[in-house]
């Protein structure tokens, strides 16, 4: 009987790993901006569904005869969007602006929410790519400065 051992040469080894690393080097910049992109899609998704809301709550008011203006996307809690204010009987409690609201930004954090006052509402975008801030205005949630054409 003889022992005969097969294995990998040492070039065969090399070029499998120098494979490897030209994969890895075209990989992680795709996936990281693929993360960047997908918080800027959910800021577009969550904006959109506010709008949908305070149109929606809009209608509601108008139905009961009450037109009483929105001025108020949530309190001054870890939430940048929770409850609206109150309509003009103001029995009850507030309507909810989403159904699991959004949470605030950490200071420093980026591609997230945060509540600036009662009317001003910013998307800190990922990266280095600035905010862009929208304003409550006649029941509408507007663009007011910023990077606004990237959300919208």
């Amino acid at each position: 009987m003889t022992n005969s051992r097969v294995a990998f040469s040492m070039i065969e080894l090399i070029f499998v790993i120098v494979v490897i690393g030209i994969l890895a080097g075209i990989a992680i910049p795709k996936l990281a901006s693929s993360r960047d992109d997908a918080k800027i899609i959910k800021a577009r998704t969550t904006l959109a569904a506010v709008r949908g809301a305070i149109g929606a709550e809009k209608q509601k008011r108008i139905l009961k005869g009450d037109f009483t203006a929105i001025t108020d996307l949530g309190s001054t809690g870890s939430y940048a969007f929770s409850t609206f204010n109150k309509d003009n009987d103001g029995a009850g409690t507030a309507n909810d602006v989403l159904q699991y609201p959004q949470k605030s930004c950490d200071t420093g954090a980026k591609g997230c929410w945060k509540r600036d006052s009662s009317i001003s509402y910013t998307f800190v975008l990922p990266g280095s790519m600035g905010s862009a801030t929208f304003e409550l205005k006649d029941n509408k949630l507007s663009c007011k400065s910023g990077s606004c054409s990237k959300l919208e």
